[in-house]
């Protein structure tokens, strides 16, 4: 495994290369960042992990200077899985000057966690272009766990007709569901045991889809009051339409429930796919009953 840290010999070295996957991360690297490693080493012959905690996405309250950065153990970790290359740049290298361009991002980049965070994805988008740019991959692979931010990756790919396929990867979650995440590790014993309450109230949402309900706003509602009279300081919870991201309506079948809440002084995301399976109609009866063709 080869460590680079600055643009020139990164480049340099993957001339060589037929094919190259991009891990992005922050660093302080769990069994999630490890399972994108892994599925990028079975899509191309170069494997390039990127570690850099992006200071333009974090708001000037938030724990940039306390963010974990532990890249001795996340380069052991990265050796064990025989990844190719890591790419640790320092601020300097990523931003040699001031970053006075940066792209101007759809609505959809202010609402839910661009709401609560402004201007976090113009960040995010930023340094990953620039990640783009430099490393040159065929295929990045992005978790599920931040929903809105690999929805706007792909956007940003498809719109500016960057040439990397976007690989989504599921999920990994601790036995009681907990979403692994480097936060977590801000979490106190006590908070630790009630943190799982977060994915088992998207999963109860579910249930209660998968039984009939629609009135999706009061779902919504009933979460947030759910977790609020536990301790919980919430964001949002919402139920979305999968493809757009925008607020589900009745009718809509492909669904994401999407949430942010704090716990303590520590704030968890997680998020939930829905595919609603309405009842099949029987052959016969259509063609008796013509009404019956009537989307349920």
């Amino acid at each position: 495994m080869e460590i680079i840290t600055d643009i020139a010999t990164l480049r340099t070295r993957l001339q060589r290369e037929p094919s190259i996957a991009l891990v992005p991360t922050m660093g302080n690297l769990h069994q999630g960042h490890l399972s994108l490693v892994r599925i990028a080493q079975q899509h191309a012959a170069c494997t390039v992990v990127s570690i850099f905690v992006n200071r333009l996405q974090f708001a000037p309250h938030e724990d940039f200077d306390h963010y974990p950065r532990t890249h001795a153990d996340d380069c052991q970790l990265l050796e064990k899985l025989a990844v190719d290359i890591v790419f640790l740049p320092d601020e300097k290298t990523l931003y040699p000057v001031s970053q006075e361009f940066q792209l101007l991002l759809p609505p959809l980049a202010d609402t839910l966690e661009g709401a609560f965070r402004p201007g976090f994805f113009r960040g995010v988008a930023t340094v990953v272009l620039k990640l783009f740019n430099i490393v040159q991959p065929q295929l990045a692979v992005f978790g599920k766990k931040d929903y809105q931010q690999l929805h706007i990756v792909q956007k940003m790919v498809q719109q500016l007709n960057l040439p990397v396929e976007i690989m989504a990867a599921e999920t990994v979650r601790s036995a009681d569901g907990l979403a692994l995440s480097s936060r977590n590790s801000y979490l106190s014993e006590a908070e630790r045991q009630q943190a799982s309450d977060l994915f088992r109230t998207l999963h109860h949402i579910k249930q209660t889809i998968a039984q009939g309900n629609r009135d999706f706003r009061a779902l919504e509602q009933s979460a947030r009051s759910n977790l609020a009279s536990h301790g919980w300081q919430v964001d949002y919870i919402a139920l979305q339409q999968r493809e757009t991201l925008l607020p589900a309506q009745v009718g809509d079948t492909d669904l994401v429930i999407l949430a942010a809440a704090r716990l303590g002084q520590t704030r968890l995301i997680d998020n939930l796919e829905i595919l609603i399976q309405e009842p099949a109609i029987n052959t016969m009866e259509r063609i008796s009953n013509p009404s019956s063709r009537q989307a349920v």
